[in-house]
């Protein structure tokens, strides 16, 4: 049996990760292992300083994985710094991070997931 009540959510945060093709699904792991439940990855072209600054100056387009995760707020540090370290962004040009809040977020819960929220503090 299906709910088809809209349920909106206020504490979530978006953690975008933007890092070379193919290290996307490590990115993915790492904040799976922290309890993010999915993951949204996009093929993107990048043009940044180290681009512009190929081969006679010509700017070289890098192919990008861009992964986008919905987290609740209060696990936004523990998956930041598990996507951080799976990106390996303190090496030079390996990416960036970034957490934005979301205003609200509104999806499909089922009532079993719901309640069994409910009873553990988290929903209301």
């Amino acid at each position: 049996m299906t709910d088809e009540k809209i349920t909106v959510l206020t504490d979530v945060v978006l953690i975008t990760c933007v890092v070379s093709a193919g290290r996307g699904d490590a990115v993915i792991l790492a904040a799976r292992e922290m309890g993010a439940a999915g993951a949204l990855v996009s093929h993107a072209r990048g043009i940044g300083l180290r681009e512009r600054l190929g081969l006679l100056g010509i700017a070289i387009e890098a192919d990008k994985d861009v992964v986008s995760l919905l987290v609740a707020s209060d696990h936004q540090d523990v998956v930041f710094e598990a996507v951080c370290q799976a990106a390996d962004l303190g090496r030079p040009g390996a990416g960036l991070a970034y957490i934005s809040p979301i205003e609200r977020l509104a999806t499909f819960i089922p009532r079993e997931v719901l309640e069994r929220l409910a009873d553990q503090g988290k929903a209301t």
